[in-house]
């Protein structure tokens, strides 16, 4: 595996001549972020050696590399899914490369259900912590002493000062927000009622079918954590709606805007408060 990430990595050195400060994977309906990046190259995961291919719509498929805030990133334009058969080392394959490419700090994005009955779709929500509800770790297995340590602690999956940062920022922009917990199944079904409950019981706001395993890859790596949701449907006790996976992109499209101001002015200032 570390050969395989070791390869990847050179490749796409060798392809771009360009060290990303900062990871961003963009999920479902998410893409408008990639309108205020400054692209400078951009690389098709088909043509990326040892790279998974994403077979969902709303995810296009591609490394961007370029400026965001004054940032040099590298973004993913779509992302992979325990659903879609991969195993858990390959979800977390990318993130991987992205830290021998060189990211000191990784954003994640997705679309989710709400169960926070505070909650309304639209709203987009800081990741504060997750819980881990797929069959399955990316650590699992030898570990590989050279990205991480055998048992690594998850106590701040998500950097305090990076969400204190985002927060003071839609504050200060009037941008309104919400907070909380995001809980990852396997899907692809969209959750019955009685799994919106018990997932919220057990302690989460939101819940959606990725993220996770990528943040445990980070930080089994050290790399800083910021997460963002969108709010795209509601699965509160009494008021669980229909779904399609067309609507959910919708939703995302048009809470995006809120979301790609605040992963831009954490971007921005990310080095000045970790």
């Amino acid at each position: 595996m570390l050969k395989k990430i070791q390869e990847t990595a050179d490749f796409i050195k060798d392809q771009t001549n360009f060290e990303p400060e900062v990871g961003i994977v963009l999920g479902t309906g998410l893409g408008g972020l990639v309108e205020e990046i400054e692209i400078e190259k951009t690389l098709e995961y088909t043509d990326i050696p040892n790279f998974p291919v994403s077979t969902v719509s709303g995810h296009k498929g591609c490394l961007l590399f370029g400026n965001l805030n004054g940032r040099k990133i590298v973004a993913m334009q779509g992302r992979f899914h325990f659903y879609e058969g991969y195993s858990m080392q390959e979800l977390v394959f990318q993130i991987r490369v992205m830290r021998f490419l060189g990211i000191q700090m990784l954003v994640v994005s997705n679309a989710c259900g709400g169960m926070n009955p505070a909650f309304n779709v639209g709203d987009v929500m800081i990741i504060r912590d997750h819980i881990n509800l797929l069959p399955g770790n990316p650590l699992i297995g030898k570990n590989i002493d050279e990205l991480g340590p055998r048992f690594p602690d998850m106590g701040e999956a998500y950097s305090r000062k990076l969400i204190q940062l985002a927060e003071k920022y839609a504050n200060d922009q009037g941008i309104l927000y919400q907070k909380g917990v995001y809980a990852s199944v396997t899907g692809p079904t969209f959750e019955t009622p009685a799994e919106y409950k018990y997932i919220h019981i057990i302690g989460a706001d939101a819940v959606g079918m990725s993220t996770v395993p990528e943040v445990i890859a980070a930080r089994h790596m050290g790399v800083p954590v910021f997460g963002m949701s969108v709010i795209t449907d509601l699965g509160v006790d009494g008021v669980v709606e229909e779904v399609s996976h067309e609507e959910v992109i919708k939703a995302a499209k048009t809470a995006e805007p809120k979301m790609s101001a605040m992963i831009s002015a954490v971007v921005k200032g990310f080095d000045q408060v970790l």
